[in-house]
């Protein structure tokens, strides 16, 4: 009889050990699985985060571009004679400060 009363006290103590060490091990192996989803899921934000910057890089470059051609004097020469009427000074015009 008191051998079965040790086999009785045995099982449930070793039925807790494994249950607890499913446990334990489905956890870890959700976790691993969660932390390579979320490197993935950065990897693609990173990924897009670089691609839009170099899209902006290149919106950059053409909007430097255009300021430059809208800034250049023959363009502003252009539009002051033929769209505002005006024309260049004579010298006698031409007052110099210093």
């Amino acid at each position: 009889m008191k051998r079965s009363g040790k086999r009785n006290l045995l099982k449930p103590r070793l039925l807790l050990f494994f249950t607890l060490l499913l446990l334990l091990l489905i956890g870890g192996s959700l976790f691993y699985v969660w932390s390579r989803i979320q490197v993935i899921q950065l990897g693609y934000e990173i990924s897009n985060a670089l691609k839009e910057g170099r899209g902006l890089t290149e919106a950059s470059k053409k909007l430097r571009i255009e300021i430059a051609a809208l800034k250049s004097y023959a363009r502003i020469e252009r539009i002051a004679t033929e769209e505002l009427g005006m024309a260049k000074p004579k010298p006698d015009q031409v007052i110099v400060i210093r």
